[in-house]
């Protein structure tokens, strides 16, 4: 390996120099506080966990995507997280075991072995919110309400909202007595909306059960849909309608306060189906084809941690946030230089300084730092601020 070699970095994983590195964490704190105003308690699981409990619940994506290694220790197979939110629900179905309602925040580094995406960072920084012990729509309008104001918080505008319901999907391949393997087929057209692979893929079943779900791939656009899908469903599928119900009363409480939100419906919309249990939703902005938060109700998903809980939540990645924001340029926030003498009132001086949020950086006698626009200088007995004359 070359002396090049060594600097290169794995595709899809990059380092945070520091003036980004300033600007995510400023965002990271805002956010928290957000988060922190609405009730939300932080939590810190850690980078990993055993596979046996961090890939249990949320389907077979999430192991794909996890880098697996062995615990020297106790020779159980590890895992480096993919994804906080099933820490998030083992910490509040056994580690907190709180009674009713519980409000839980996070952020954090994850590892992919691949990118979700064709330009995905394979090391996001995720953040999150999570609502357990509450299954009604109003924890879930909560949890978008959120989603919204963390995009609003980070400088985004424009934003879309998308709103589909795993139940629809559900109650539509009721009909049709499907096999795993045709499920699994239909499943992967459907999210493609590719017409001619779903037809192949329902070639064989009942002519009307075939058309409803073909009719999915139609059910998308704006409220009108949803009068559409009533229609469609009506006879064939009436277990689907509830989902629908829940769709619009979603979207009316949402647009109580914010009437001119474009919300965008879509009832083939299947985002983590294998483990979602209700109201799915992401965000998007324009000139992005990818969610920038996404999220959706998980009911359940602690019973494997010993306590079934009611769960809704969701997660943006911060490099991703930060990536869409405008560019400007960089704040120059000027630092103090302080010479290297050793006197008690010069430290006191300095201290002050710092505590007040001034940067003073000590030039250890030689050239002062070049963020220094100001210096002390001891006047009288005194230390006192002053322009850095520039060279």
């Amino acid at each position: 390996m070359t002396s090049v070699d060594r600097w290169q970095l794995p595709d899809g994983v990059e380092e945070v120099l520091p003036a980004r590195a300033e600007t995510v964490e400023r965002l990271r704190r805002r956010l928290l506080d957000l988060y922190r105003s609405w009730g939300y308690q932080l939590v810190i699981p850690p980078l990993v966990e055993f596979t046996d409990s961090l890939l249990v619940g949320l389907g077979q994506d999430l192991d794909l995507l996890t880098f697996k290694l062995t615990d020297q220790i106790s020779g159980r197979s590890m895992g480096v997280r993919a994804d906080i939110t099933p820490q998030v629900a083992r910490i509040d179905a056994h580690s907190l075991a709180m009674p009713g309602v519980s409000r839980l925040c996070y952020a954090g580094s994850t590892l992919h072995t691949r990118p979700k995406t064709l330009m995905a960072s394979r090391s996001p920084i995720q953040l999150g919110a999570e609502l357990y012990g509450d299954n009604s729509l109003a924890a879930d309008v909560e949890i978008v309400r959120l989603m919204l104001a963390t995009l609003e918080q980070a400088g985004l505008d424009d934003i879309t909202l998308d709103l589909g319901h795993v139940g629809v999907y559900e109650a539509v391949l009721a009909t049709a007595g499907l096999n795993p393997e045709q499920e699994q087929t239909v499943f992967d057209a459907l999210q493609r909306k590719s017409r001619p692979d779903l037809a192949l893929a329902l070639e064989g079943v009942a002519a009307d059960a075939a058309a409803l779900i073909i009719g999915l791939v139609d059910l998308h656009g704006d409220a009108s849909v949803l009068a559409d899908a009533r229609e469609l469903f009506a006879d064939a599928a009436p277990a689907a309608l509830a989902a629908v119900d829940a769709l619009q009363e979603v979207a009316v409480d949402i647009r109580r306060q914010r009437p001119d939100l474009d919300i965008y419906f879509d009832l083939a919309e299947l985002r983590g189906y294998h483990y979602h249990t209700g109201i799915v939703f992401a965000a998007y902005v324009p000139g992005h084809g990818q969610a920038l938060a996404n999220g959706g109700r998980y009911d359940d998903v602690g019973a494997v941690y010993g306590r079934a809980r009611a769960a809704t939540g969701f997660a943006t990645d911060l490099k991703a946030l930060l990536d869409l924001l405008p560019a400007t340029a960089a704040t120059v926030v000027g630092a103090i230089s302080m010479p290297g003498a050793d006197d008690p009132a010069l430290e006191a001086a300095v201290d002050a300084l710092r505590g007040a949020g001034e940067i003073v950086i000590n030039c250890l006698n030689s050239e002062p730092d070049p963020r220094c626009d100001r210096q002390l200088l001891e006047i009288d007995g005194e230390w006192l601020v002053h322009p850095l004359s520039p060279n």
